[in-house]
């Protein structure tokens, strides 16, 4: 049975949005988990934790060409945060304790409600998606700009007396700080790679990616998806009716492929978040292949070979000596490493190359 310790890099993604928006039904049918989905505010107090398996065919099919006795694939691990409303920063409706969670995730998934039904308490009273959009982001924007501004408290002394690195810093937190007064994210501040790196350790929610998933009866809605591409660009933005979804994460696979066809639809859309959660923070997935385990594994989509391989093990960084590279394509039509080594399919790749989504490899490195 594999455990999340097995699991060196996967990415984390919290869920966040107001009340009854469906945050914590996507949660069960994200990850099966049970957890209370009761139709009243704050049911989720403690974040919920779970992880999910990243669904990708390709490591179905490395195995069967590889004849594998184990098959592993990359992570997410989810965190449905409780429900947030206005004045969150200040600590309304528990908001200080939730919006904390938020700052240890990589990415925000962004609920909002875009169904009727009165059945379903809204916690404004009406259903609005743009002005639910609008708090959310203003008490993310709040929460960051009391972290800047505890930070420019802490940093003035030091740049009065001259010191050239909190002069630098503070010049640096003020402009951010004066972006976030306006009423905009921190992302929207235009900073060096440099700077950006510099400013890491403040860990500002707005600097998050994020993607929004309008909850609606009809996610073929074109009215509904002119309306929230409106909202929310340039932020990707996914139409699922979770409550759908969430029945659909317990059918079979034979069931689910019906309701596919059905609706001439690709993959599901939990499926379709997945992957979207990937694009938004630029990862790639790449294999290893053999009769033991055929294995995916996350990078960066930039990544270099010596890097990718320290996923695998930071021996192999170290110790990089090459990178033996089939393609997902070339290495199935070859019937594996050695069909591929004997039709010239394999190449010799250095240190400098940038692996690529679907590369089969095998490293070769000194211990």
């Amino acid at each position: 049975m594999l455990r999340v310790s097995d699991f060196k890099f996967f990415i984390k993604i919290g869920i966040v949005g107001l009340p009854n928006v469906g945050k914590s039904t996507l949660f069960i049918a994200l990850t099966k988990k049970k957890v209370p989905a009761d139709n009243y505010p704050f049911c989720t107090i403690d974040p919920n934790v779970g992880v999910v398996f990243v669904p990708d065919s390709r490591l179905d099919t490395l195995s069967q060409v590889s004849h594998s006795q184990k098959i592993t694939p990359t992570i997410i691990e989810f965190v449905d945060i409780a429900g947030l409303v206005a004045g969150a920063h200040k600590g309304e409706g528990l908001g200080n304790q939730f919006l904390t969670h938020i700052k240890e995730v990589d990415a925000i998934a962004h609920v909002v409600r875009a169904f009727e039904g009165e059945k379903v308490h809204h916690v404004e009273g009406s259903v609005d998606p743009g002005r639910d959009i609008e708090t959310i982001n203003l008490e993310l924007i709040m929460k960051d700009l009391d972290l800047v501004i505890k930070r420019i408290n802490d940093v003035a002394g030091k740049a009065r007396t001259g010191d050239t690195d909190a002069q630098s810093e503070l010049e640096l937190l003020t402009k951010i700080k004066n972006t976030l007064d306006g009423g905009k994210r921190a992302a929207d501040v235009l900073l060096t790679d440099e700077e950006n790196t510099r400013i890491e350790y403040v860990n500002l929610l707005t600097k998050k990616p994020m993607l929004f998933i309008a909850n609606c009866e009809n996610p073929h809605d074109e009215a509904l998806k002119r309306k929230m591409t409106g909202l929310v660009s340039p932020h990707p933005v996914l139409f699922l009716n979770i409550q759908t979804e969430a029945e659909l994460a317990d059918v079979s696979k034979d069931e689910l492929a019906e309701y596919l066809q059905e609706f001439n639809l690709k993959e599901s859309g939990l499926h379709t978040l997945i992957r979207t959660s990937y694009a938004l923070l630029n990862l790639i997935t790449f294999f290893t292949s053999g009769e033991q385990e055929s294995r995916a594994w996350t990078v960066t989509r930039d990544a270099q070979a010596p890097h990718a391989a320290g996923k695998i093990h930071s021996d192999m960084e170290r110790g990089f000596i090459r990178m033996e590279v089939v393609t997902y394509d070339d290495f199935v039509k070859a019937g594996g490493w050695i069909g591929a080594k004997n039709n010239g399919l394999m190449r010799i790749e250095g240190k400098e190359y940038v692996v690529q989504d679907g590369d089969v490899c095998y490293v070769k490195f000194a211990v």
